[in-house]
């Protein structure tokens, strides 16, 4: 079995370490610039030495993950001598394998392996890690082994085209850092009303809930409900009016969100094309 080895000791590294080596993986080795946190790792992963530099550890495993934070992947890639036949693998979301040109060039094998979930903190990142997607860009042996690991974690696997990396990334943008500000908008409102952010969020909770239970469970455009999905003018139009009376920064955010939604409604069968036009003329007219 080969030996894999991290060259960084955040949350996706320390996640992957603790995760794979409870799969049985030989997680054996653990470097970063911050020592305390490449001893938290290896603190978590039975076997698993320290390593003062990239260099030792790449010396000492068969896989190395770089698991840096995005903007110094290609630097730390490029420091390190690397041999033919070893894989080196990075874990970002937004760059594709040509940041590991220099492992390449010397005849390592080169991949991606970005898991498509949110990590806050360690503790969140192991508990998520299983079940999630995992983003892969490799070939041959190396592509088989990453499918391989996506397996051992529970997950699934996309297989991306270095060309696409950038708008995968994007999606996961929309899909998970905007679903947080757009709560955060709705608690704006929440303290209009004179609500605290942690009640509102006590009651939100379960209607985020419901939605992504029904985006699961019915999909797209199924799952689509409210005054867009129903085509009714007037909530819109009031809708309009008070935040224009009492919040008017969330306006332009509120009108962009609902002609996007405008399509889905039509998919969905409940709003025709004449009731459509109407509805971008109210938010676009205001």
């Amino acid at each position: 079995m080969k030996t894999i080895g991290f060259i960084g000791a955040g949350t996706t590294g320390t996640a992957l370490a603790v995760r794979l080596s409870q799969k049985g993986c030989r997680v054996v080795a653990v470097s970063s610039r911050t020592p305390c946190s490449a001893q938290k790792l290896a603190g978590l992963v039975p076997a698993c030495d320290v390593f003062g530099t990239a260099q030792e550890l790449a010396d000492a495993a068969d896989v190395v993950f770089i698991t840096t934070p995005d903007d110094v992947i290609a630097r730390v890639c490029g420091e390190v001598q690397w041999r033919p036949g070893q894989s080196v693998v990075h874990c970002s979301g937004a760059h594709s394998v040509d940041i590991l040109e220099p492992a390449q060039q010397v005849g390592a094998a080169v991949g991606s392996f970005h898991p498509l979930q949110t990590f806050a903190d360690v503790a969140r990142a192991i508990e998520n890690l299983p079940g999630s997607t995992f983003a892969l860009e490799a070939e041959g042996p190396l592509l088989s082994l990453l499918k391989e690991l996506a397996s051992l974690l529970d997950g699934r696997w996309v297989e991306l085209k270095p060309g696409h990396k950038v708008l995968y990334h994007a999606a996961a943008v929309f899909a998970c850092n905007y679903l947080v500000t757009l709560v955060k908008l709705a608690l704006d409102l929440w303290r209009d009303l004179g609500v605290s952010p942690q009640e509102a969020t006590k009651a939100l909770l379960p209607l985020l809930a419901g939605t992504i239970n029904n985006i699961g469970s019915i999909g797209l455009p199924v799952c689509l409900t409210g005054p867009v999905a129903r085509g009714d003018l007037g909530t819109i139009e009031s809708h309009l009016s008070a935040l224009e009376a009492s919040n008017p920064t969330l306006l332009a955010a509120y009108k962009e969100l609902g002609l996007q939604t405008i399509p889905i409604a039509v998919a969905k069968g409940k709003v025709d094309g004449q009731r459509a036009e109407e509805m971008k003329a109210l938010l676009t007219r205001r």
